[in-house]
């Protein structure tokens, strides 16, 4: 209709009432001010008027009708239009297709002044979304910010205009989406699962003393109106991530914050100081000694609480911590897969919906949507192949998929028939030769061994190698531990091992 529409009124297609094939002359006033098109719900009741010497009151109720699209109502008003229209001497041909279009029109047409105030609405949105896209697009992620399907469409929408958007942040955020000096969109507290209005206000009443220094300046000040639910939905979210050295020793200090600010409470409604307490240290680095500093969580750790309190991924995407390591099996990203009848090709992806249905056989087929950044694709498992990986298709996973890529000629685009679906960690062993650690320490104590051997004691069994670099004053060289060694390479005992060992001394070795 749209197009139709455009290339009328710019003379690129001939005006017709309404249709090339199905015209009559007695609509011509009717539709010419809309180049022929059935645009407003007025001229449907017209065309009733016209055509089938419809009353006013039996055309409202064919407008009404064509709304409440009941196939019904709607078989008995196409009845009695093709009556009138035949007592009008028009053929019933013709009365039909042009009921049709009126039908077909109902789907998505609009009273005149309904069309004229939402085109004035469009029109506006438009120039504000083009001219000053920040406060726009704060303000659109604001309107909706309980509706997490939304704001994940908006967010998408915000990295396609190239917007930068912020994380949460106790020191800069309010409820609502704002856009801060340097023009990115600042998350909102509201947006925030679990952090209701309360703590917000109160957030923000304490934060006109000056911004909080760490976590604990900030539970003191803020008071009894923050729980532990909350400060753990504001650690996940990262809205303590400028005033804290990571969200892991965050997370490890709520206990003791909220105790203190509860002892300071109660201190000062008792019109007493405690000077044997523990005093709010005004170095925010200082203020962290005494928990200590924490190793950072995973980035999938970072990710996955995000997605928990945020609805979405914001820093990243779990993919972008295997992208590396996947492109030396996975050599081609989603975007750029060909299809190639009968050959197995390999694609990774997160798995970002999951739809099992009932086979007409009676087992499950499972439809996977598997998206890299670069693109997505839908992987289908039929029953053959479901009870064999149902374990591995879960939402919000990365999995590797070996598969048939095919066009699919129903929707557009493509199709993947899987053949073998694996887990990261599944991958890792069917594509790398060996785990291996090299080892920085110039002595081998009895003690150091056990250390590992205890590190991968409940990973061992069918796995990858594991090779061992020495360096030491008395010997160097690798060596390859025995086949009861064998490790299954997940991501917690890499991580592990790589905080024991250091990050750049773990390293999977690809053939």
């Amino acid at each position: 209709m749209v197009d139709d529409f455009i290339n009328r009124k710019h003379g690129r297609a001939e005006l017709a009432f309404p249709h090339p094939d199905y015209q009559h002359e007695d609509l011509i006033p009717v539709l010419e001010p809309t180049y022929g098109i059935i645009l407003y719900q007025e001229q449907v009741m017209q065309i009733a008027q016209v055509l089938a010497k419809f009353s006013l009151g039996g055309a409202d109720l064919l407008r009404r009708a064509m709304g409440k699209k009941k196939p019904e109502v709607m078989a008995e008003q196409r009845l009695i239009f093709m009556e009138g229209a035949l007592k009008n001497n028009i053929d019933k041909d013709l009365s039909g297709n042009i009921f049709d279009l009126m039908e077909k029109f109902a789907g998505y047409g609009f009273n005149k002044s309904h069309s004229a105030a939402y085109a004035l609405v469009s029109y506006q949105t438009a120039w504000l979304k083009n001219h000053y896209p920040a406060p726009f697009m704060a303000a659109v992620l604001s309107a909706d910010m309980q509706n997490t399907d939304k704001i994940v469409i908006f967010i998408e929408e915000c990295r396609s205009m190239k917007l930068a958007l912020e994380l949460p942040n106790v020191n800069e955020s309010v409820f609502k989406f704002t856009v801060n000096p340097k023009g990115a969109i600042v998350y909102g507290l509201g947006a925030i699962k679990g952090v209701g209005e309360g703590p917000i206000e109160a957030i923000v009443e304490a934060r006109k003393e000056g911004p909080f220094e760490h976590i604990f300046d900030f539970c003191q000040r803020v008071g009894r109106k923050i729980n532990k639910r909350v400060m753990e939905a504001l650690v996940r979210s990262g809205a303590f991530d400028t005033i804290g050295p990571n969200r892991a020793t965050l997370f490890a200090c709520i206990d003791e914050a909220l105790k203190r600010a509860v002892q300071d409470a109660k201190n000062q409604d008792a019109g007493m100081m405690d000077l044997f307490g523990v005093a709010v240290e005004d170095n925010a680095q200082d203020a962290y000694k005494e928990i200590g500093i924490q190793h950072e969580w995973t980035p999938r750790q970072r990710l996955d609480g995000e997605k928990d309190t945020l609805g979405l991924y914001v820093t990243g995407h779990p993919i972008d911590e295997y992208e590396k390591e996947i492109r030396r099996f996975v050599r081609s990203k989603i975007v750029d897969l060909q299809p190639k009848r009968g050959d197995t090709q390999i694609m990774a992806g997160l798995i970002v919906d999951l739809r099992i249905t009932k086979s007409k056989k009676g087992g499950n087929i499972a439809f996977v949507t598997l998206d890299d950044r670069s693109a997505r694709i839908e992987v289908t498992v039929f029953p053959d192949n479901y009870d064999t990986f149902k374990n591995v298709i879960v939402k919000d996973e990365v999995v590797v998929v070996e598969g048939e890529i095919t066009v699919d000629e129903f929707r557009g685009g493509q199709k993947v028939i899987a053949r073998n679906i694996l887990d990261i960690a599944q991958a890792r062993v069917r594509y790398v030769e060996a785990l291996r650690i090299t080892w920085t320490s110039e002595t081998v104590t009895p003690n150091e061994i056990q250390a590992l051997a205890n590190a991968m004691a409940s990973y061992r069994g069918e796995g990858c190698d594991v090779v061992i670099g020495f360096d030491t004053p008395q010997a160097c060289g690798d060596i390859r531990l025995g086949s009861g060694w064998k490790v299954r390479p997940d991501d917690e005992l890499i991580h592990q091992l790589q905080k024991q060992y250091g990050k750049q001394n773990v390293q999977l070795v690809y053939t």
